[in-house]
């Protein structure tokens, strides 16, 4: 079960870093918008769960920060003889800090957009008996101390079926 949860994460983090990823995703919103937002790197796309808090003190974090990671894996058996036939629960948490708290969630909703764009845009067969049909849960954290004054995160959860 391991590998499963390893390799979806590892597909969600290529697909967030990738040519048509978040890079070349928020460029294209922030220029649609006509707002500027800051690039979101490679570097600043992680694949791990890893609290705000833990983060800024350990790792020196870049902001905004988008984390990858799976939350959890069910086993339903649907397809006969396969040894793995179910769902990985998977999310993504983008985070956003801001010296002004009116900005803050602005800036977050907007990356919220772009990361949904991605992944609207890579529906369909993702490799490796993994799947993702589409369909995503947004809720938004409250605004807490952080960062460069005040940071925000949004979590975006998902499923991916898979078939083994």
């Amino acid at each position: 079960m391991a590998a499963i949860a390893t390799t979806a994460t590892q597909k969600s983090h290529a697909l967030l870093t990738g040519g048509t990823g978040l890079a070349y995703t928020v460029a294209a919103l922030s220029v649609r918008e006509g707002t500027a937002l800051s690039l979101i790197e490679p570097g600043q796309v992680m694949a791990q769960r890893i609290q705000p808090d833990v983060a800024e003190r350990s790792a020196g974090v870049t902001y905004p920060a988008v984390y990858v990671y799976c939350e959890g894996v069910t086993n339903q058996l649907r397809e006969k003889f396969r040894t793995f036939s179910g769902k990985v629960s998977m999310a993504m948490e983008a985070r956003v800090t801001h010296d002004r708290i009116e900005k803050l969630t602005a800036a977050l909703h907007l990356y919220t957009a772009a990361i949904t764009e991605v992944l609207d845009t890579h529906r369909g067969d993702w490799g490796n008996g993994m799947f993702y049909t589409g369909g995503y849960k947004i809720e938004y954290g409250p605004v807490k101390h952080g960062g460069r004054n005040f940071v925000q995160t949004a979590r975006i959860t998902y499923e991916v079926d898979v078939s083994l």
